[in-house]
């Protein structure tokens, strides 16, 4: 099945991308998952996490916005062959950054967990791309992911997407090479699975675990809530 024809995830706050049933649902790495549109972990989960255990950098250097003194911190777990992940990076993670972000009440910290190798390889070339560019590409990937995503990774397709930045076509395969990177991203993965998460979106707001699509007046909620928390005298 192709994204042509998963009409649902125009309504894709019901959905929630989920490696398990990659293959069933071809390419678009998502699948039907939880019933509501936002889903909290459970109390149980919450204190076996703790933000300081979840803000533990892993071996490569984190991607992150914002300043790490911000009273609120929000990790994603995305896949950038997810739509769901694509739909939030395009209509919904601009306001949020404008409201949150730049105003220093959120340090944001963006980590990988790919579904599918295609997914796999967009992750690691985004590695290799300039600083500044990072969080860009992502997005390009994200929005152009019909033209990369397929079963098996393309390298010609997913050059394209980064060669404006400057980045050499030999770079480019070194970068397609390199285990170390490769090794981390997995690293990364794995960690996140041991956190709880099974699919993509997942977000952690200082903690709290939270599933699937969210608006921003979910992301409002739930940050206000926490930075009231957060202003409270210890």
């Amino acid at each position: 099945m192709g994204d042509g024809s998963m009409k649902g995830v125009a309504a894709g706050r019901r959905l929630l991308c989920a490696g398990a049933v990659i293959l069933l649902m071809g390419l678009t790495g998502c699948a039907p998952g939880l019933p509501e549109a936002l889903t909290v972990a459970s109390s149980e989960t919450n204190a076996e996490l703790s933000a300081a255990a979840l803000k533990k950098p892993g071996p490569l250097p984190e991607k992150t916005l914002g300043s790490p003194n911000a009273p609120v911190t929000i990790i994603e777990y995305a896949s950038l062959g997810c739509p769901i992940c694509a739909a939030f990076h395009k209509s919904v993670f601009p306001k949020f950054k404008a409201a949150y972000i730049d105003t220093g009440k959120v340090h944001f910290i963006y980590r990988e967990f790919p579904i599918g190798r295609s997914a796999a390889a967009a992750a690691q070339v985004a590695r290799c791309v300039p600083e500044k560019d990072y969080f860009r590409i992502n997005d390009k990937y994200l929005a152009n992911r019909r033209r990369w995503n397929a079963r098996e990774p393309k390298p010609e397709l997913l050059y394209k997407i980064v060669q404006e930045t400057g980045l050499s076509r030999a770079a480019f395969d070194s970068c397609m090479a390199n285990q170390k990177i490769k090794a981390g991203i997995d690293w990364v993965k794995q960690r996140g699975r041991k956190f709880g998460v099974k699919g993509t979106p997942t977000f952690f707001i200082d903690g709290q675990q939270v599933r699937g699509a969210l608006s921003l007046e979910d992301l409002r909620k739930l940050i206000e809530k926490h930075l009231a928390v957060a202003a409270k005298p210890a």
